[in-house]
């Protein structure tokens, strides 16, 4: 069972219809409760890296999730700003993030005139290293909706780069942790392809 973290923002409903699509059981995790009920999780994220942080910590949801992935290495993937969040901080606002992985999030340099943020549209992914969640994917286009990008100094863990301006930071992976700055949810049939990547790694099992 897929656990989809319902912490009060967008987009839950999407990865619910998705995972329907591909016939694969998924639930909203809405309380702690529900944690115990599912084998992975889905960590959606939209908006502004601090409200993200504040729905999170209002919800309840975050001593379990904290829990479940760092201390039983649950295997869980953050999407967009739930990838973000899964590093320390934000120069977006002020509110920490969940820390799991080091580095931080900064707003995208664009000083081409063309390149205007946020980030909108289909975008290409290059593999940069060895990748669960890309594997068969190398080239394939993603849609992307972002201002902000992730900086992080473990290069090990950046397993996908896109070119929008600079390099952006568009999968990672950590042990048991994935994040995509992309929407899979959003991304068609390759989408789908990270989604099936993510369910059928039993890696972590």
């Amino acid at each position: 069972m897929i656990g989809v973290v319902d912490y009060g923002i967008g987009n839950v409903a999407a990865f619910l219809r998705a995972f329907g699509q591909m016939g694969v059981p998924s639930m909203r995790v809405t309380s702690p409760e529900d944690f115990d009920q599912v084998g992975k999780l889905i960590l959606p994220g939209v908006g502004a890296f601090d409200w993200a942080m504040n729905k999170l910590d209002s919800s309840g949801l975050r001593p379990k999730l904290n829990e479940y992935v760092q201390d039983r290495a649950m295997p869980v993937l953050g999407v967009c700003v739930g990838m973000q969040m899964l590093f320390h901080q934000s120069s977006e606002g002020s509110v920490l993030g969940l820390g799991w992985l080091e580095g931080s999030v900064t707003r995208i340099a664009t000083d081409q005139e063309e390149l205007r943020l946020p980030h909108m549209g289909w975008n290409t992914v290059q593999v940069t290293g060895e990748s669960t969640l890309l594997e068969g994917l190398d080239g394939h286009e993603f849609y992307f909706l972002h201002s902000y990008s992730v900086q992080t100094p473990n290069i090990d863990q950046i397993k996908g780069l896109t070119i929008y301006g600079g390099e952006i930071v568009s999968v990672i992976e950590k042990g048991s942790i994935y994040g995509t700055q992309f929407h899979p949810e959003k991304s068609h049939q390759s989408g789908c392809k990270i989604l099936e990547n993510f369910i059928l790694d039993t890696s972590h099992a």
